[in-house]
């Protein structure tokens, strides 16, 4: 970096600087405190470092930068303006406003340049080791010996908020384990949370920390440019490990009145104090002003830029033609289109019965796997139990990235985090497993798959307090509700191999992300379910067996249950009573359906409602009336064999019988 290059980048963090803090004082909201302290680094990484294309932001061989420290969100936003990106002044004008691409954490979709929806601390870091992980598996999946059409590297910018929370253990933990040398954390070290000074709260040795994980670490001024660029391309010059930069910088830097306090983390400076910052800084009086030399430098950037994505082109136009077999892996991993024959392959595809619901899915992966080469799958150390192995391919390990099984170790969150990560590479689909009780330690990954439309399937298993013995500790009971509250989340619960097949079909299917619960006990096939599988669990819900006359119960059930639910309208029927027998696989996709359908299947005069599910009974009213039934569990279970458990908590038929038949 020449000496006109290193002022010409000081000057663009001080209009990073002033773009940000004028951002946060218009939208009387915000966090003006890491946009100051970490100027130096953006305008770096933004000025000079990053290989990307602004003009083209999906380039597929781009690097990523990801701000998991997310509520400083318009030191993003202002690099991606100054940058070229699709975000204008008046968007950062409208920071935090209504239906503006500026929101007050960066979202996934929303805005131009955004690698990863963030701000909930940690999550970025999961994403961004995803991200690298799955830069890797291209690589090995289509780099030859001419062509390395895969090179990036993923760039995440943390703060203690992100270290403090677990899943930055996880996540990093499991990145030195495989040793993905495409990755470069670089933590903003400011000893500044939002409560106070660091040392309130702690005291770790975070350099001895991520060695002991495998990682490089490096440290360094972060507000002194030549330092950080200097320690930034040794770091990444034939990186052969994931790194950390510790950049120490001062929170506010430029405040007179707050730098270097948490009283410039997570408010506006005021209008006084912004005036003062700008004149300590010399920075524009006029504000959201960018000086023409900046833009020039950024218009001059850009035609390097896409030169550099041109030659890539070039290359992969070259690699394309003398490698066609690769080439079109490449181009169906892309567009993820399912095969035209698939429901026609399920349907042939033999999974005998009575089956475990985690077996016949274990069947439909391996068959899932041959067909798609963009499904990855992995498990949270579970993966003989909880059936995720692709049993055709190899496991990924360090220095051996072919397979496409992930032992991600007893690291929930992470996991999760890091499959939204691989799905970000935009040529992956991934799924993920472990016990539907643990779904719990991945609750806010899995949100905010749904809150950004990540398409990542979650296979959880052992999914009812008829797992037996294990106990209460491991017997989800108010799992099913918990995870149906989360929007734009599909959750299934099939009854048998049929609606297995179904739940995946519908999950390949749909733009977002599914959770498929499974059962540990076998489970009888239901001839009904067989016809149209796929179309019926697309659905949501249909009717299992139908009534031959006036009805007079309705029952409604999802996975294991139905069976019972079978097995309790055979009883009635003995007795003269007239039943309908509905599973409802996925409340989600039913409630999507017309009315007329809606109706078709649950409406009108049914006689009395009854719905039967191993788990809480909140919601049921909703297909029951006030007037139904809720067979449930409004309790915690208790470890015993599956058949004592069902006596104790009335899944019995005869059980049942006594309710509906109760005068």
């Amino acid at each position: 970096m020449d000496e006109d290059e290193k002022k010409m980048l000081a000057k663009v963090a001080n209009i990073i600087r002033a773009l940000s803090i004028e951002g946060v004082q218009k939208a009387n909201s915000g966090h003006p405190g890491l946009p100051l302290g970490c100027a130096e680094i953006g305008a770096y990484l933004y000025g000079k470092h990053l290989n990307h294309n602004p003009k083209n932001s999906k380039w597929f061989n781009r690097d990523r930068f990801v701000l998991s420290a997310g509520h400083g969100s318009m030191l993003l936003y202002s690099c991606l303006h100054l940058a070229g990106f699709k975000i204008a002044l008046d968007d950062l004008k409208s920071f935090r406003q209504f239906h503006s691409i500026t929101p007050g954490h960066p979202e996934y979709h929303e805005t131009d340049g955004v690698e990863a929806t963030t701000g909930p601390l940690g999550q970025g870091i999961g994403n961004a080791v995803g991200q690298a992980l799955g830069s890797k598996l291209l690589a090995e999946q289509f780099n030859t010996s001419r062509h390395k059409i895969v090179s990036n590297k993923v760039y995440c910018l943390c703060g203690d908020g992100c270290l403090m929370e677990g899943i930055s253990h996880e996540a990093c933990g499991y990145a030195g384990h495989v040793g993905l040398d495409n990755f470069v954390l670089i933590f903003d070290s400011n000893k500044i949370t939002l409560d106070g000074p660091l040392s309130d709260c702690g005291s770790e040795d975070t350099a001895m920390r991520f060695r002991a994980y495998g990682f490089d670490v490096f440290e360094c001024d972060g507000n002194n440019l030549t330092e950080f660029a200097d320690t930034l391309n040794t770091a990444t010059k034939d990186q052969t490990k994931p790194v950390i930069i510790i950049a120490h910088t001062i929170i506010g830097k430029g405040s007179p009145n707050k730098q270097g306090t948490h009283k410039a983390h997570g408010s506006p400076l005021g209008e006084e104090e912004m005036e003062l910052t700008k004149k300590n800084l010399g920075l524009p009086e006029e504000n959201f002003s960018v000086p023409g030399a900046v833009t020039a430098f950024f218009e001059a950037k850009l035609k390097k830029d896409a030169l550099r994505e041109e030659k890539w082109n070039q290359m992969f136009s070259e690699w394309s033609k003398e490698h066609p077999e690769l080439a079109n892996k490449f181009n169906q991993m892309k567009s993820k289109e399912l095969p035209a024959n698939l429901e026609n392959t399920l349907k042939d595809l033999e999974i005998e019965g009575p089956i475990a619901g985690r077996s016949a899915s274990q069947v439909v992966i391996g068959k899932l796997a041959e067909l798609l080469p963009h499904l990855y799958g992995g498990s949270a150390d579970l993966s003989g139990s909880d059936c995720t192995m692709m049993k055709a391919f190899p496991i990924v390990e360090k220095g051996h990235f072919k397979g496409r099984n992930m032992k991600y170790g007893i690291r929930e969150f992470g996991m999760a985090a890091i499959a939204a990560g691989l799905y970000q590479t935009d040529l992956i689909t991934p799924f993920v497993g472990t016990f539907l009780t643990f779904s719990d330690y991945m609750r806010n990954a899995i949100r905010l798959a749904a809150l950004s439309h990540y398409h990542v399937i979650y296979q959880f298993t052992h999914d009812s307090v008829f797992l037996g013995e294990d106990g209460p500790t491991h017997q989800p009971v108010e799992h099913y509700m918990s995870l149906r509250a989360i929007p734009n989340l599909h959750f299934f619960r099939p009854a048998d191999a049929w609606e297995v097949k179904g739940a995946w079909m519908a999950a390949l299917k749909y733009a977002g992300p599914s959770a498929i619960a499974l059962t540990r006990q076998k489970l009888p096939h239901q001839e009904g379910a067989a016809k149209d599988f796929a179309s019926k669990v697309s659905k949501g819900a249909y009717i299992l067996k139908k009534e031959s006359g006036k009805c007079d119960f309705c029952i409604i059930a999802t996975g294991s249950e139905v069976a019972l639910a079978m097995d309790v309208a055979k009883e009635l029927e003995t007795r003269g009573k007239q039943v309908r027998v509905v599973s409802m696989p996925c409340w989600e996709l039913f409630t999507k359906q017309d009315k007329a359908y809606i109706d078709s299947v649950v409406g009108g005069d049914l006689g009395r409602r009854v719905s039967i599910e191993a788990g809480i009974t909140t919601g049921w009213q909703e297909w029951t009336g006030p007037e139904g039934i809720n067979i449930g569990i409004d309790h915690f279970g208790l470890s015993a064999p599956m058949s004592e458990i069902a006596k104790e908590f009335g899944f019995t038929v005869e059980a049942v019988l006594s309710r509906l038949l109760a005068p």
